[in-house]
């Protein structure tokens, strides 16, 4: 495993030596939508009863920002990678598959999990959430960090040039981070919305990882594991198979 060590190494640096953008820039956009949404919203919404507005928001940034850095982590990796042509310093060692991918998820695991704990410290200032299950907490924040790598090695291998890659950020992930109910419940949503909410994988993960803090939720915390769970084991088998195959990395 001397391969996944270098380039896991090889990863974490790569986004560690550009902090200012990859971590600190995130944690402050986070805390905007705090301030915004938090002065406007917590006199008059109440998600969950005897919970304030501006504690319910603060696990659904910090899972937010978790989850759209880590996809960014692996997506851009790849991307710069292939556009500026150093993918094939990375192709000529004896890497296997797997070390392969489990050098950049787990590089953008660590990233999503480092972010999303920058804005739950930062966040402490406005409200301090309870976290009554550190188990739930942790269990969401390492898996829904994974499926977004996951998929963002995915995008990163499909992509061949940063607008195909925008696209996929702006049509898939944006949505699916944004109406996944960070900012609201979903039992508040019409029930069209209400129905396609509960086929957004995203909102499972932020929904389970909010169950962490105040332990209750719009659904069972173990539905919220099995289909995250789930869905990381399914995407995670295919971007694998991309990678074996050699598709749009070696040939």
């Amino acid at each position: 495993m001397t391969g996944f060590s270098t380039l896991f190494y090889k990863e974490l640096l790569r986004f560690w030596k550009v902090s200012f953008q990859t971590v600190l820039a995130p944690v402050l956009t986070a805390l905007l939508y705090l301030l915004i949404f938090a002065h406007v919203l917590d006199a008059h919404v109440q998600p969950y009863p005897g919970v304030r507005y501006v504690a319910f928001l603060i696990p659904g940034l910090a899972m937010m920002s978790m989850l759209q850095n880590a996809f960014a982590n692996t997506s851009s990796s790849l991307i710069q990678s292939k556009i500026t042509g150093n993918l094939v310093f990375i192709l000529l060692p004896p890497l296997s598959h797997f070390e392969f991918f489990a050098a950049y998820v787990l590089a953008a695991i660590v990233r999503g999990v480092i972010v999303g704990a920058g804005v739950l410290l930062l966040t402490l200032f406005f409200a301090v959430p309870p976290m009554g299950n550190p188990l739930w907490v942790l269990a969401f924040a390492l898996l829904g960090s994974g499926l977004m790598a996951v998929l963002g090695l995915i995008a990163g291998i499909w992509a061949e040039k940063f607008d195909q890659l925008a696209a996929f950020q702006n049509f898939l992930i944006m949505p699916l981070t944004f109406l996944s109910g960070v900012f609201y419940s979903i039992h508040s949503l019409p029930p069209f919305w209400y129905g396609v909410s509960q086929w957004n994988p995203v909102f499972y993960a932020i929904d389970g990882f909010r169950h962490g803090f105040f332990g209750v939720s719009d659904v069972s915390p173990w539905l919220s594991l099995a289909v995250v769970g789930a869905t990381f084991i399914a995407l995670s088998g295919y971007s694998y198979s991309l990678i074996k195959s050699g598709y749009k990395i070696r040939r």
